[in-house]
């Protein structure tokens, strides 16, 4: 079976929800994991934080680094970088997970959120690739996998949310552009999206409670396709836009039930897909 043993990942966003379980699976192959995220203490609406998330690589088996910081300030981004690689020695596989969301119609988002939205899913996937990228061009099979949607220009995908749409596609074009080119210097760019709504805090608070969360799947189903996109060979795998279900079934998986929160129930499509 593939692993991700001796690798060193470095994820931002990883202080609970997707990205957390991404570390956590990586971390039961023995990885090391730098969590990067700025929740340093616990949030009262917002459960997890990196000391936390750190705690459970180690007791799952890997080496973990918590990295404190806002990946809204280009000097704090690049500190975690570097303090990931004098700990490891390097870095394999980048994961930006990180992504700020804030729905709602043109005339109705302020300039604070659709900054906010920019900073930390635009300009962050970018700024955190372009750190990382000359430690991936040292390593061995290198990979940056960025948790966004495929890029589809209808107006269905842009109505009511047309600034939270622009950032997360500003995260997609980055796989896009990347990929070709560092086409021939062997990183794999791969942009990976739930086929369902993610039981995450983000869908907790903003798209319907506890009755929404009964409708979603685990992180762990992104957490299992991102593990088999990043054991993949860098060279032969690179471009592309994967959903979680897609990859997994490649892998021979046929029954999702165990990824439901509530099995049999009414799952919610993502609405990116």
């Amino acid at each position: 079976m593939a692993s991700l043993a001796g690798k060193t990942l470095l994820i931002t966003g990883a202080s609970r929800g997707i990205g957390r379980a991404i570390a956590l699976r990586a971390a039961h192959d023995g990885a090391a994991v730098a969590i990067v995220a700025k929740t340093a203490e616990p949030h009262p609406r917002l459960p997890g934080t990196v000391p936390e998330t750190v705690a459970l690589v180690e007791e799952a088996g890997g080496q973990g680094l918590g990295c404190i910081a806002d990946l809204r300030d280009e000097s704090q981004l690049r500190a975690a970088v570097e303090q990931c690689v004098e700990a490891f020695g390097g870095i394999d596989i980048l994961v930006n997970n990180a992504s700020a969301i804030f729905l709602a119609g043109t005339l109705e988002t302020p300039a604070k959120r659709y900054d906010l939205m920019q900073a930390v899913n635009a300009r962050a996937t970018f700024l955190t690739s372009q750190a990382c990228l000359p430690h991936l061009l040292q390593a061995e099979n290198p990979h940056i996998l960025n948790l966004a949607p495929p890029l589809n220009m209808e107006p269905r995908w842009f109505v009511g949310h047309a600034a939270y749409t622009m950032a997360k596609y500003g995260m997609s074009m980055c796989v896009l552009g990347m990929a070709a080119e560092f086409a021939d210097r062997g990183v794999a760019v791969n942009a990976l999206w739930p086929r369902t709504a993610i039981a995450t805090a983000a869908v907790r608070n903003l798209l319907g409670g506890e009755e929404a969360i009964a409708r979603c799947r685990k992180a762990e189903i992104v957490a299992d396709a991102a593990h088999a996109i990043l054991t993949r060979p860098a060279a032969e795998c690179s471009g592309n836009f994967f959903v979680d279900e897609e990859v997994l079934a490649a892998e021979g998986v046929t029954d999702f039930s165990s990824y439901a929160v509530a099995p049999g129930s009414d799952l919610l499509p993502d609405f990116f897909l």
